[in-house]
């Protein structure tokens, strides 16, 4: 990571050149719209990568030079040329899903923040199209007044659609309709960089090396995604003694038809972490599920069967629970105990090794997720499976990486959120589109290894 971060470095302008920036894209974009506040400037130059040890001491601590606010598809056409034409580093930035330093600057220069493009453009059965900024919150709200809902969200509603398909990968809904990758993302419509006269439209496959690749390859001005029929969920959380129960009863659930929207697992040391809540006993194996409200007998015969206690029933509770699945198990855990860091994990061993996975790092704890892990509907239980996060305590990168080696062994897949640099099988052609759509390498340096 050091050397990506000196070889971007190097891009990184004169104090002539951002004076220089500053003042066109004032004279495009209007004052109101460009800030060199310092202030300013540090808020678009961080993410969540603070819940990493490795990241936070590794990342550079000077922020943006400039921060752009674009209106307008227009106007974000017109940020990128100038900056192009300055030869000025660009970090497009979203809202609410960066863990990784995805959207910090590794040579300063220009960050475009794509929050002011908010506007859901139109619906139609089976897909929305809106704007990069638009929330969650507001393309769920566009779905249920035409009878749908979004096939797959972050828990974190309040993040963008263009930051959550630059930066995240799923999430609610993924048990049913996998990834981003998994024929969510419709179309594009995408600035490179220099840009043409307006963002382009890319469609079905041509759109993948966008698609959690931080910015590097082009812009997402707008997107259009997958909608499904809505329905009427119920939040249920059960509590159990021992963890082979609360599995068995996980597993059964990810096999429901029509299938849960959420389905996450936590070892007791990490519910103890929590606030406290009387439906989340401390001393016992937390299983939490968004079932559609048609299941709800069967999955509490289910729990009582298998010697689980159901501790809450209520339809009120699925937002909340949602704040205890993926990341967000990491953001509380850390609130408690700041010395905690996590690993993404997934693989058969989390269910049927659990104790030796927790004993690839001292102390650690697993929380688990239920997702769609392989698309062959032919595949157990419909491809679906348990992925989650190990966290225990920072004690050296020796260490983690020595416990990443040990859980390598036992066949679990390891995502390591604690660098920033771009990785995995769609690395390839995200370098491709990143040649072609960017020569001069200025969108998000430092990100590609």
């Amino acid at each position: 990571m050091a050397e990506t971060a000196a070889a971007a470095s190097r891009l990184a302008p004169s104090p002539a050149t951002v004076a220089s920036l500053t003042a066109a894209l004032i004279k495009a974009l209007g004052a109101q719209r460009v800030s060199t506040v310092e202030a300013a400037r540090r808020a678009a130059s961080t993410d969540f990568a603070h819940l990493s040890p490795i990241l936070t001491a590794a990342l550079p601590a000077r922020p943006a030079d400039v921060v752009a606010y674009p209106g307008s598809p227009a106007e974000l056409v017109e940020a990128v040329r100038i900056a192009s034409e300055h030869g000025v580093p660009i970090v497009p930035r979203g809202r609410g899903t960066g863990n990784y330093g995805q959207a910090v600057p590794l040579a300063a220069g220009l960050v475009i923040d794509l929050t002011g493009l908010e506007s859901v453009l139109d619906v139609g059965q089976g897909w929305i199209h809106a704007q990069a900024g638009a929330t969650f919150v507001a393309l769920e709200a566009a779905a249920r007044r035409r009878g749908q809902e979004i096939a797959i969200q972050p828990t974190t509603v309040g993040s963008t659609i263009g930051g959550f398909l630059a930066g995240g990968a799923g999430g609610i809904g993924s048990i049913e309709n996998g990834w981003l990758w998994d024929g969510f993302v419709l179309a594009l419509d995408t600035v490179t960089c220099p840009p043409g006269p307006a963002a382009v439209t890319l469609v079905g496959e041509q759109c993948s090396a966008f698609l959690h690749a931080y910015g590097v390859t082009g812009i997402i001005a707008a997107a259009t995604v997958k909608l499904t029929p809505a329905r009427e969920w119920l939040a249920v959380i059960a509590s159990f003694a021992s963890f082979a129960d609360a599995v068995q009863v996980g597993q059964s659930l990810l096999e429901l038809e029509p299938a849960a929207r959420l389905v996450s697992l936590d070892d007791p040391a990490l519910v103890g972490l929590y606030p406290p809540d009387e439906a989340l006993p401390a001393d016992r194996y937390s299983l939490r599920a968004v079932i559609e409200v048609s299941a709800r007998e069967a999955v509490l015969d289910l729990v009582k069967t298998h010697g689980g206690t159901a501790e809450s029933v209520t339809p009120d509770a699925i937002g909340y629970l949602s704040t205890l699945s993926f990341n967000h198990v990491t953001l509380r855990a850390k609130r408690s105990r700041p010395e905690l860091c996590h690993l993404q994990v997934s693989g058969e061993a989390l269910v049927t090794q659990p104790q030796r996975v927790r004993e690839a790092l001292p102390g650690a704890m697993l929380h688990l997720d239920g997702m769609r892990l392989s698309p062959d509907p032919a595949a157990p239980r419909r491809g679906r499976g348990f992925g989650g996060l190990l966290l225990s305590p920072f004690h050296d990168t020796a260490t983690l990486y020595d416990g990443i080696a040990r859980l390598q062994e036992l066949g679990v897949h390891v995502v390591d959120p604690h660098t920033w640099l771009l990785g995995g099988p769609a690395l390839p052609g995200i370098r491709a589109a990143a040649a072609h759509n960017d020569p001069r390498g200025l969108l998000n340096p430092g990100k590609l290894p």
